[in-house]
């Protein structure tokens, strides 16, 4: 079948709408027509080939839509149901059998590939040109895709999803480093260094767990505003003050626990100096391949210390969303607050808004 796509071309330049042919899905997958799409940051450097995706390719990877299409040897979906659209897995190695499908030991493969195991691609041009597919598993910047079926969430028939898409990734990957990786306790301190989308998810799943201080740290004192109304009990702007010296006052010593959704080396120095002893950090912010951060393993070795390297959450897709959405219709996970919608004909706005900054988390709507 023939469907519109935003593709990725070229480092660094817009997206270019194409009609693209879309085959038919393979028996494990389900033919999705997408609702919605949020973008994400991670969207923006592979577009600019932080990593080395293979271009042209549709990119895209929040997506909520309609199941459209069922594979031969797909159970428990019917024609209709409503889906969020999670990262890709194996579903046989030790990591996805362990609980940990976000550490699949194939992870990049079936999220960066922009292909099947098979080395096909969904997608093809007119001229039949294969276009990179299944970016992150979905390839969600399309009006239909292919998608692993395993990697389908299903909502109930009245959840929102024009705005759901995002808990697919930038809400999972910052409330899932703080419920399932950090696990504040009630009564705790926690600092988050980034008040974008990932980090703003973070505080607010914070407060849900009971952190009663919550410190935010960012250079734009707009969002540390925003981040106030939120629900932040403390702000620091690090462009006016040190934030490490900051934070140690704010909580008597260092914070308990500390969350880098930046990924900028000086920065994330500064979130393992603001723990206190025996604290926890941990660091989901992308940078690119090769980048490494000064730590001060002399003065830290006596402060017990852990850093976590987390992706996507640490979660399990099928139990995580449903609970992210659960919290959120309970008014305790209020991210719909971080969103903007636009059409999906205004994709490359969406991109530059969210480069900008005046944008937190932008869905594309189809």
């Amino acid at each position: 079948m023939k469907t519109q796509a935003a593709v990725a071309v070229a480092p660094e330049t817009d997206l270019e709408f194409r009609e693209l042919t879309l085959d038919e899905p393979r028996p494990d997958e389900l033919r999705i027509k997408m609702v919605a799409s949020g973008v994400c940051h991670t969207d923006a450097i592979i577009r600019d080939q932080w990593y080395p995706v293979p271009q042209p390719v549709v990119l895209g990877h929040e997506g909520a839509g309609v199941v459209e299409q069922i594979g031969s040897a797909v159970s428990g979906f019917e024609v209709g149901d409503k889906v969020v659209l999670g990262p890709s897995f194996c579903g046989s190695c030790q990591q996805c059998l362990s609980g940990h499908p976000m550490y699949c030991e194939t992870f990049y493969d079936h999220n960066f590939g922009a292909q099947r195991e098979d080395g096909s691609t969904a997608f093809s041009s007119e001229s039949g040109q294969s276009v990179g597919s299944h970016f992150f598993g979905q390839s969600s910047f399309a009006e239909y895709t292919n998608v692993p079926a395993q990697g389908a969430v299903k909502v109930p028939q009245d959840a929102p999803l024009e705005l759901l898409g995002p808990l697919g990734c930038g809400i999972m990957t910052g409330a899932g480093a703080v419920l399932n990786v950090l696990r504040p306790k009630p009564g705790s301190s926690i600092v988050i260094f980034g008040t974008g989308a990932v980090g703003m998810a973070g505080m607010l799943a914070a407060r849900a767990a009971g952190a009663t201080t919550i410190i935010m740290v960012d250079i734009v004192a707009e969002r540390l505003d925003f981040a106030e109304e939120l629900g932040a009990t403390h702000t620091v702007n690090s462009k006016e003050v040190d934030p490490v010296e900051a934070v140690k006052k704010i909580t008597g010593g260092g914070a308990e626990y500390a969350l880098d959704t930046t990924g900028v080396p000086p920065v994330f120095s500064q979130m393992t100096k603001s723990l206190g002893v025996q604290g926890h950090g941990a660091l989901v912010g992308a940078a690119k391949l090769g980048t490494e951060a000064p730590f001060d393993i002399g003065t830290l070795l006596v402060s017990g210390i852990t850093i976590s390297m987390v992706i996507e959450g640490d979660a399990v897709p099928k139990e995580f969303i449903p609970r992210l959405i659960a919290l959120h219709q309970n008014g305790e996970l209020p991210f719909d607050k971080l969103t903007k919608s636009y059409p999906f004909a205004e994709i490359n706005k969406a991109f530059a808004d969210s480069a900008a900054g005046t944008t937190l988390k932008p869905i594309v709507v189809f």
